[in-house]
């Protein structure tokens, strides 16, 4: 059982990772994963993320009017994705999860300063036919071993220039079936716990009340500065994981 520290840790993470998605849109199970993985086991953190992270995504998903031409467009894209996770998932018992916990602070520190640079691919409607599905692939391999859903789904979703609304419904979309994909792969591999799941479906109180509270706060203050401050921090927590995985691990 966990004792009342982690419990309070576990609620300030989705608190601040709620509010985080309040004010930029995003974020969630990046900030959830990049403070759980920190304080506990990575298997644990990615069981914990799941139920906040479907919550707040379905919505994303299914709002906006483009859910038919998304799914027209990309799903070989979003199927490579979610049927992929298994795969990825496998490695929780084949791996050193230090080593895991570390190639998840890369990914971190991929995604921060992928945006800090303001770093854009651009794929043609001709490639797209054929790296949608390869992204897919890599998406959700490095979804399985990591928990993270956003290198390199994210940016091949921002390169084929979609509208920003369709490009916000199609990354609610991927977060979706990449949350219920990874539930499936740790429920099969036994990392998935009536415990963890509980504590998984209570933080989803936490994670509503950050997002609301992100909301005010994107009134009052600059989202170009809050990103800023949001992927240097990222950055940081990232170096930090692979520095503390890499130590204990030699």
């Amino acid at each position: 059982m966990l004792d009342a520290s982690s419990l309070l840790i576990i609620a300030g993470t989705f608190l601040v990772a709620g509010a985080v998605k309040g004010v930029i849109g995003l974020g969630l199970p990046s900030v959830s994963l990049a403070f759980l993985a920190v304080a506990m086991d990575l298997p644990t953190a990615m069981a914990l993320l799941l139920v906040p992270s479907f919550v707040t995504n379905i919505w994303q998903s299914v709002v906006g009017g483009s859910a038919r031409a998304i799914l027209v467009r990309l799903w070989p894209f979003l199927a490579m994705a979610t049927i992929t996770v298994w795969i990825g998932a496998a490695a929780l018992t084949r791996i050193d999860l230090l080593l895991l916990t570390a190639l998840l602070g890369g990914l971190l520190i991929t995604y921060s300063v992928v945006n800090l640079v303001g770093f854009r691919m651009v794929i043609s409607s001709r490639q797209e036919r054929w790296a949608g599905p390869l992204f897919g692939v890599a998406n959700g391999v490095l979804t399985g071993m990591t928990g993270s859903f956003v290198v390199p789904g994210v940016m091949f979703l921002q390169a084929i220039g979609l509208p920003r609304n369709m490009l916000i419904q199609a990354m609610g979309m991927l977060f979706t079936v990449s949350t219920v994909a990874l539930a499936a792969a740790l429920q099969q591999s036994n990392f998935l716990t009536l415990q963890s799941g509980a504590i998984s479906v209570a933080a989803v109180i936490p994670a509503i009340a950050g997002m609301i509270l992100g909301q005010r706060i994107r009134n009052r203050l600059s989202e170009q500065t809050f990103r800023t401050v949001f992927f240097v921090s990222l950055f940081i927590l990232g170096t930090y994981i692979i520095a503390s995985s890499l130590r204990v691990f030699y």
